[in-house]
């Protein structure tokens, strides 16, 4: 482009990689309606491709649905170990948990699909936590295990506290997704919390 004697490039954005652009298809497809949605040819008409193009990036509608779930502990990972530096360390426990409520209120397919869904490849508990799998419990752990080595819990084996804060707060979460409360969000958080200082005081060093 020309103007004023000077000449200047146009740099268009360069294009995602088929992969990336099936994958953001097929993600926005699952946010808006829920996993039935994600069929092959309605990401193939979304990307502007053929169905069978797809199985060159992914094998199956599994492994692409597998993909939204692993990017779906990722997100929520990514989050917790943002947050569970430095401060209190019995504060980062409950930002954890406030964050798990984030996800399931902004993202609540990707939720539903993540955690609440029966899966093959579902990771056990406690051996494959234990081994470190686990994108998520590993870092709510590794809180628990700071708030007691500080004296703001009582001691105790920190992966089985661990889980029995997520048991607590999806449990919650679970049921306000099956409409078995009759608040809004911003009551249901209020509840939420109450609820979660209930159970750290049970749990706090005395």
């Amino acid at each position: 482009m020309v103007g004023g004697g000077f000449v200047y490039a146009v740099h268009m954005p360069s294009p995602l990689p088929t992969a990336d652009r099936i994958l953001r298809a097929a993600r926005t497809l699952f946010e808006r309606d829920g996993v039935q949605a994600v069929t092959m040819r309605r990401v193939a008409d979304a990307v502007g491709i053929t169905p069978m193009a797809i199985y060159r990036h992914f094998g199956n509608r599994e492994a692409l649905l597998k993909r939204i779930s692993d990017d779906s502990f990722d997100t929520i990972s990514r989050h917790w170990l943002a947050r569970n530096q430095g401060g209190d360390a019995l504060s980062r426990v409950i930002a954890l948990q406030r964050i798990y409520l984030d996800y399931a209120l902004a993202h609540p397919h990707l939720f539903d699909h993540a955690f609440s869904m029966r899966r093959a490849d579902a990771r056990r508990y406690p051996q494959d936590f234990h081994a470190g799998l686990s994108p998520t419990l590993t870092v709510a752990a590794d809180a628990v295990a700071d708030a007691m080595q500080a004296g703001q819990l009582r001691q105790d084996d920190a992966w089985d506290v661990a889980m029995t804060l997520w048991a607590h707060t999806h449990g919650l979460i679970a049921l306000y997704r099956a409409g078995r409360f009759s608040y809004d969000d911003t009551q249901f958080r209020q509840l939420y919390d109450a609820s979660l200082q209930r159970l750290l005081q049970g749990l706090k060093a005395s």
